[in-house]
């Protein structure tokens, strides 16, 4: 679908049923929606383009609340620029997973008593396939329970035929261009997956360890250093301590005894050591910490690994064979009988990296992997964004961008795993290295193997906004649609994955940006604002919420939480009150129509317009206005309250009710305000669709009879401003609503009629006296009508009859009894107040929650006394 403007209109309809049923309505209406194609972009369109490509999820993942929030997000800003007349592309797609995806068929295998040795390489990933045809992607299916509008026929995978020729051409390409290479360096290792992870796949938790004290060397040539890890000091190659240190600097360049083994270690003298921290000496393991690894590059000391894949621990000697923390145990047993323990700490609370996918405790460990130098490719990264190409929203996000694309290091980017892309590399008998692109055949002939390991999932994640437009291809989509318009993410992948996409972007695309804005968001969190966990127990499935409440209410609530990149609490009583917010929406124009509200024709002119009328056109041109400049700067929350206030206060609560008394009325004046009440309803629809487009679509084809609101036009700000026609209403609800006051503090029923005199003579309320009287449930005063209260507002004078109604003596006395209460709480709280010696000692919070009593103090002696005032005497 390209023309917003193609509708075929069909007659309105005023039937509605009485209740909104959410399930009644969602699922058949969004197949209406994908069959007739309105989310469908056409590259051959003249309109200007508007791309986002989905972040992919993980084909093994399921709709949580954190894919919910952004794919609202994201399905707001599409659904907007389409009503808008842009040609709207909203990619999906998902991502292989490498570990995730593995891990779920080994555990399968396992059921069946099997391994993946067992089935080699070439039998494992296509089981691999077959699991993800049968059972990968649940995540889809749930999209469209959401109402994501993207573009199913260009939905991606990012181990397809197209996105996997993208990663060989740019592994090749990064290759021949000397940006990827092949080192022995520090990885995250888990010993559980077999395999080398990424930091994004490395989750710190405190956790429970201890801290040893160990006395190295001998005599009067001995350090005591510290270690969480005893374990790996039987791979220690140096003890470090800082240059600058006298207590130590008649050690720098000796050898001293390493416990436990037959060899010694020299001292070095090293700045990375801080000689404030502990006893100001470190032990130095390079094959088993990433600093300790830098100290010894720089030292040329030898990286001796001792421990293997599993992390069981293979140095000769009485630990060998042991897993590590059982050798942890031995190895402090062992240094307790020789007397080298100093000091020992338990427990000691410090934070570990555990694997994200099996929370085993993550080994860094000395292995030979692939690499990419990042340098120059970061430094394009940074550029981009310091000289206005890409602009990241909220702008302070950039410190963090910058922080992270300045200090970046090379990126480890392969993978100990059968599942993903495998590395385009060959070796030869005589120790040739080939690197192969798509296009190229690999070499044949005896003793020429492939490099076994798979990329990691982010290199293949990291050419997203543009492998999958059909790069390397010069296809028609990849001319239209790139560079994407926005990426909007958690802030918390801003630099494992947006870094990357822009390193990629800038690299393949010959200087050209992945996307003009990021748009960073925050992460979703319980009521509490506590992070949402299993562990937790506070864990919450969006699709029970939407089965209970409908999408459009968890939209809602999940758009009306979303600032800039601060996080956003969510409870099932705010999803309860974004359901009632659609029921209200549902219930207006259910009213509306049965009243005769209608699209048709022009508006009438404003001279035969009312005051009511103008203003509500008034402030929906402000709304319009707000709800364009909100957008623009993704502020979700505040549109979503700008609409949500709009609809309920203005137009529900206040346009409808005071326009009851001319529908009743009939004639001229009633035709003006069905005519306004429609277009208001129209427009309201229409910006409400992208944040709630169900019950949105279901309400805007029965007002107007057109095809669907997902194809209509945007609305424009008209330019129709009228102040004094809102000076007036806000005149009259200031009436309204001290009136309805003064009846609440008298106890009087919502419904009960009380007779009134109305002195409106002279004032802008004399044509509203109707409204007032209906509103506020006032009967014309009658021949024993007497004055028992009397209140001036807004120039105008309203006198009420309250004989009859309430009992004025036992109403005094009340008043009478929270007015002594009232005072006595203000002498407390300034007599505390005005104490010297007890502001001297009281905590800054105790003095202000006095401060506080005091204020509410006065505000209440002031309202009880006001309300004393307009009783009549007893």
């Amino acid at each position: 679908m390209t023309e917003n403007a193609q509708q075929q209109p069909t007659a309105p309809s005023t039937e509605l049923p009485t209740q909104y049923a959410p399930a009644d309505v969602e699922g058949t209406l969004y197949e209406r929606w994908v069959e007739r194609g309105y989310f469908a972009a056409d590259a051959k369109s003249d309109k200007p383009a508007y791309t986002i490509v989905i972040p992919p999820p993980n084909v093994t993942g399921s709709l949580h609340l954190g894919h919910a929030f952004q794919h609202t997000l994201m399905d707001a800003l599409t659904r907007r620029k389409r009503m808008q007349g842009f040609e709207a592309l909203w990619l999906p797609g998902m991502d292989h997973a490498g570990i995730a995806t593995q891990n779920k068929v080994e555990q399968q295998l396992a059921e069946e008593g099997k391994s993946r040795h067992d089935l080699g390489r070439e039998e494992f990933v296509e089981r691999v396939w077959q699991w993800k045809e049968e059972y990968g992607g649940k995540i889809l299916g749930q999209m469209r329970r959401l109402g994501d509008g993207v573009d199913w026929d260009r939905e991606r995978f990012t181990m397809d035929e197209g996105l996997s020729k993208a990663v060989q051409t740019i592994f090749k390409k990064l290759f021949d261009d000397e940006l990827i290479y092949r080192a022995e360096r520090i990885i995250n290792w888990c010993p559980r997956c077999l395999t080398a992870i990424s930091d994004i796949e490395v989750e710190y938790q405190e956790d429970d360890g201890e801290l040893v004290s160990i006395k190295y060397g001998e005599g009067d040539e001995t350090l005591v250093v510290a270690t969480t890890r005893a374990e790996t000091m039987l791979g220690d190659t140096a003890v470090a301590v800082h240059p600058d240190d006298e207590r130590y600097k008649h050690l720098v360049g000796k050898r001293i005894k390493l416990p436990l083994t037959d060899r010694t270690i020299p001292v070095v003298a090293d700045t990375h050591v801080d000689p404030e921290f502990g006893t100001g000496a470190v032990k130095v393991t390079p094959a088993h910490d990433p600093n300790d690894f830098a100290i010894g590059q720089r030292h040329g000391l030898e990286s001796i690994t001792v421990m293997d894949e599993r992390a069981v621990i293979t140095a000769h000697g009485p630990f060998q064979g042991l897993d590590r923390f059982e050798a942890r145990s031995a190895i402090v047993g062992a240094l307790r009988s020789q007397g080298r323990i100093v000091a020992e700490k338990r427990p000691y609370v410090h934070s570990v990296g555990h694997c994200s996918r099996c929370k085993t405790t993550i080994e860094p460990r000395l292995s030979m992997q692939w690499w990419v130098k990042v340098g120059p490719l970061a430094k394009a990264a940074g550029d981009a964004v310091r000289d206005g190409r890409v602009k990241i929203h909220p702008e302070d996000m950039s410190k963090r961008y910058f922080d992270w694309v300045d200090n970046m290091h090379d990126w480890c980017i392969s993978r100990q795993l059968w599942w993903g892309h495998r590395i385009p590399v060959w070796y030869g008998p005589e120790g040739e290295v080939v690197c192969v692109g798509p296009d190229e055949q690999p070499p044949a002939g005896e003793g020429w193997t492939q490099d076994t390991d798979v990329l990691d999932t982010w290199f293949s994640s990291g050419l997203w906004p543009f492998s999958t437009l059909g790069w390397p291809e010069q296809t028609a989509d990849l001319r239209k649609f790139y560079p994407t318009d926005v990426l909007l993410t958690g802030h918390d992948i801003i630099f494992f994955w947006v870094a990357r996409m822009m390193m990629f972007g800038l690299y393949a695309m010959d200087g050209e940006v992945p996307f003009r804005t990021i748009a960073l968001t925050g992460l979703v969190r319980d009521e509490r604002g506590k992070k949402m966990s299993k562990s937790f127990g506070n864990v919450v499935d969006p699709l029970d919420w939407m089965d209970k409440y409908g999408s459009d209410a968890v939209r809602f609530t999940l758009a009306r939480g979303a600032n800039p990149g601060t996080d956003v609490p969510i409870g099932e009583d705010w999803v309860q009150a974004s359901r009632n917010f659609a029921n209200k929406i549902w219930n207006a124009t259910r009213f509306a129509l049965m009243n005769g509200a209608t699209v048709e024709g022009p508006l009438p002119d404003a001279a035969e317009m009312s005051a009511t009328d103008r203003w509500i056109l008034s402030r929906l041109n402000e709304t319009v206005a707000e709800v364009d400049a909100y957008y623009e700067d993704f502020q979700f929350a505040k549109l979503s309250d700008s609409l949500f206030h709009f609809a309920w206060d203005e137009v529900f609560d206040w346009y409808v009710e005071l326009s009851k008394t001319t529908f009743q009325a009939g004639g001229r004046g009633a035709e003006v305000s069905q005519r306004v009440l429609g277009e208001v309803l129209d427009v309201t629809l229409k910006l409400l669709h992208p944040v709630v487009p169900f019950v949105t679509d279901t309400l805007w084809t029965t007002l107007t009879g057109g095809e669907s609101v997902v194809i209509a036009d945007w609305p424009k700000d008209s330019g129709f401003r009228d102040q004094a026609a809102e000076r007036e209403i806000e005149t009259l609800q200031s009436v309204i609503t001290e009136v309805r006051r003064f009846r609440a503090d008298q106890g009087l029923q919502p419904g009960q009629r009380v007779p009134a005199r109305l002195t409106l003579v002279g004032t802008a309320l004399a044509p509203h006296e109707a409204a007032i009287r209906q509103l506020l449930r006032l009967q014309p005063e009658g021949d024993a009508f007497t004055a028992t209260a009397t209140l001036p507002v807004a120039g105008a004078e309203v006198a009420l009859d309250l004989s009859g109604t309430i009992d004025v003596a036992a109403e005094r006395k009340r008043l009478a009894k929270d007015l002594a209460a009232a005072e006595k709480e203000k002498a407390q709280a300034t007599a505390k107040l005005g104490n010297e010696a007890f502001l001297a000692k009281a905590p800054d919070n105790v003095v202000d929650k006095i401060r506080l009593r005091l204020a509410k103090a006065d505000e209440d002696i002031t309202r009880l006394q006001t309300q004393l005032d307009r009783l009549p005497e007893a």
